[in-house]
């Protein structure tokens, strides 16, 4: 497990999973072991009150990288969120650990990004495939859906009283952040953990869309029915509900590779990691309506 010598790096640590990780982690080592890369340093404020270094660089600037990788053993890659933009960002950043001699990098990818055909995995599969030829040892947490990117569809389901998607009766094995989190730490301080492992994480049950938006409806008392659209149209309705072009393209492409089991995983990995069944979907619902 973790050694008293190690210097752990969370990169991407302002972001929604980043924050989780570093708060695992400095559950599990002193906190001056840790340091956190942020681009703003207003973002890092409130990481540093957990007494971690916070240090400033951005994965588009290689200027910045040396200086936030010096003295590191450990870290943690955590994907860009500049669909489009990640090969070269997520190259920078292993060129600099590289650069730096760190002895381990884990890195973020998708579920099964192999073979994967969501495009979302096309940027992935290259980061892998540059870590791969990098030299550094390393490891991918290739993590399935969250629960939550499919909860915070909540609110205007129940205003309307239909969920829309486009993943027909393709099954979703989805997790909490928080229990991806907790795999992300595990593998970080775990030594054992090996050269080139990959694991495949995913929720340990699935459900179709119909069966969660029948336990929305369950749990609310609220009428609300899935509504399955083809893949153009649900993303005209998340244009028309002024999301970006970029990320509503990202959800419909997203519920139609789950259509097609992009999305759906029976490993058992995830749990195995940190040792405990993943957080149920009905658990994240029900977290969602209280808030």
């Amino acid at each position: 497990m973790s050694n008293p010598s190690h210097r752990y790096l969370v990169t991407g640590a302002s972001g929604q999973l980043g924050r989780l990780v570093v708060e695992g982690l400095v559950r599990k080592v002193p906190a001056e072991q840790v340091a956190v890369i942020v681009r703003n340093p207003k973002a890092g404020e409130s990481l540093a009150a957990l007494g971690v270094e916070v240090r400033i660089a951005d994965y588009a600037k290689p200027e910045t990288l040396d200086a936030a990788f010096a003295g590191i053993d450990r870290a943690l890659l955590i994907s860009s969120s500049e669909v489009g933009q990640r090969t070269v960002q997520h190259r920078n950043v292993i060129d600099a650990a590289k650069r730096a001699g760190v002895t381990f990098l884990a890195y973020t990818s998708l579920l099964h990004a192999d073979t994967s055909p969501l495009g979302l995995a096309v940027e992935h599969r290259e980061t892998e495939a540059a870590l791969s030829s990098s030299g550094i040892p390393f490891a991918v947490l290739r993590n399935g859906w969250y629960t939550e990117n499919k909860v915070m569809a909540i609110p205007a389901a129940l205003e309307h009283g239909a969920y829309l998607g486009s993943a027909g009766e393709g099954r979703f094995s989805t997790a909490s952040r928080a229990d991806y989190a907790e795999a992300a730490v595990a593998v970080l301080l775990a030594d054992d953990a090996g050269n080139g492992c990959i694991y495949e994480l995913a929720g340990d049950r699935s459900f179709t869309l119909p069966e969660f938006v029948a336990e929305v409806a369950r749990q609310s008392a609220k009428p609300v029915a899935y509504k399955d659209l083809p893949e153009a149209e649900y993303k005209s309705v998340l244009l028309g509900a002024g999301l970006p072009e970029h990320f509503a393209e990202l959800l419909a492409d997203s519920d139609a590779g789950a259509a097609k089991g992009a999305l759906l995983d029976e490993s058992g990995q995830l749990g195995a990691l940190i040792g405990r069944r993943t957080t149920p979907y009905a658990a994240t619902i029900a977290e969602a309506l209280r808030g």
